[in-house]
């Protein structure tokens, strides 16, 4: 006699998201997420720090937070403001940082601290989809400002902000990726951060700093971070090791006032972020970082070269894109008889996985044909063969691109 399987579905609050699916593992084409080359994660440094560290250390795992306190291990903190300082020209110091379990944590913690149902957050037109998944959660209205080649346009900013304040209105935050724009791969110059920075101190809105992406350069300096050029403390800064170490490792952190970082720390209930990962980054990063993100961001770049190539090759002129200034992954639009939900649903079926333009964007029917490539994870073959695959199902549901041959790539 077997029983019947207890019902749950009567318990289930109001407002929760929908269930997830099944894991059936990635495609075999696959140009999603965030997965970084898994021929650059440095696994020889990662093993010799484990190692190294685990035989100094390895004793404090007894102790909730390595006795470094709920910031996180004392160590890593100390490096990420030597970095900071050096790289973003951020001044602070080890108690100024909050080690969470990466960046998506960040964003729950400064939701958690901000939000209420029906307030307004100001966010780029075109963003990261976790981001705009945790606001349509919490029933937080959002305001989308257009970008341009240097990311989010001021002019449209303080449009926005002056019809909110008419409408009475005070945003909670402006969230914004200056460096390494997800999903454009843009770069906020300067003068525009400075611009921004005059906003957000005219209409007392703080800003929400996203720089995971910010140590993927492909040339030049990097622009100081916006929390760096603020002179009222109203920028919290996230950054991550996700995309210049490994995203599994799950280590990112908040640089913040201690007033904000006191008050995330009472709502990060995990009692602490994984502990072995934050030790494992402080014994490698100091004597590896320089020189390990170089030789990661010039196979990414090799790699980008391969997607645009492929994508001249199978799509010709029906491929529109701009060559992003670093990162690991591509915003490409296609011609607007393409809807890229249908098409990413058709590419799946047939092996390719792809992150279709609405659900990285404010504005739906604008990004409906629009799509997000991630290059990073597929190898140069599975790229080239991944994009052709994608282009003959383009070509059978909607009739681009038209056959093409021997396309010149176009001058970028």
């Amino acid at each position: 006699m077997t029983s019947a399987l207890f019902d749950f579905t009567p318990l289930w609050p109001t407002g929760l998201p929908a269930p997830a699916a099944r894991w059936t593992g990635l495609a075999r084409y696959s140009f999603v997420g965030g997965n970084n080359d898994p021929d650059q994660v440095p696994l020889d440094g990662l093993i010799d720090a484990v190692n190294a560290v685990l035989r100094r250390e390895g004793r404090t795992l007894a102790t909730y937070g390595l006795a470094s306190g709920p910031q996180g291990y004392h160590p890593l903190r100390e490096f990420i403001a030597t970095k900071l300082r050096r790289d973003a020209g951020i001044n602070c110091i080890a108690d100024d940082i909050l080690m969470v379990s990466g960046s998506l944590q960040a964003l729950d913690l400064v939701n958690q601290s901000l939000l209420a149902r029906g307030d307004t957050v100001i966010v780029e037109r075109d963003t990261y989809q976790g981001a705009l998944t945790r606001l349509s959660r919490m029933g937080v209205n959002v305001t989308g400002i257009p970008l341009d080649d240097g990311g989010m346009r001021m002019d449209a900013l303080a449009e926005a902000l002056g019809d909110l304040k008419r409408c009475g209105i005070q945003p909670k935050y402006i969230y914004v990726i200056p460096t390494v724009q997800n999903p454009t791969g843009t770069i906020m110059s300067e003068a525009r951060r400075a611009e921004l920075l005059a906003l957000s101190q005219e209409y007392s809105v703080p800003i929400v700093e996203d720089d995971c992406y910010a140590d993927l350069i492909w040339e030049g300096a990097r622009p100081p971070a916006l929390h760096a050029m603020s002179r009222t403390g109203a920028v919290i800064h996230i950054g991550s090791f996700s995309k210049s170490i490994a995203p599994a490792l799950r280590v990112g952190y908040i640089v913040a006032p201690w007033a904000v970082l006191s008050r995330m720390l009472a709502l990060k209930t995990d009692a602490g972020s994984g502990a072995l990962e934050q030790m494992v980054l402080a014994e490698y990063c100091p004597p590896h970082f320089t020189t390990h993100v170089p030789k990661l961001t010039r196979g990414l770049r090799a790699k980008l070269e391969t997607l645009m190539d492929a994508l001249d090759a199978q799509f010709g002129t029906a491929a529109e894109f701009s060559d992003p200034k670093g990162g690991i992954f591509l915003w490409v639009k296609l011609p607007d008889q393409v809807d890229t939900l249908k098409l990413c649903q058709a590419a799946l079926a047939a092996g390719v996985s792809i992150n279709p333009g609405p659900e990285w964007s404010t504005d739906k029917a604008h990004a409906g044909s629009r799509l997000r490539l991630c290059f990073a994870s597929p190898s140069h073959e599975q790229i080239r063969e991944g994009v052709a695959v994608l282009a003959e199902v383009c070509r059978k549901e909607f009739g681009v691109p038209a056959r093409i041959a021997n396309v010149e790539r176009r001058a970028r």
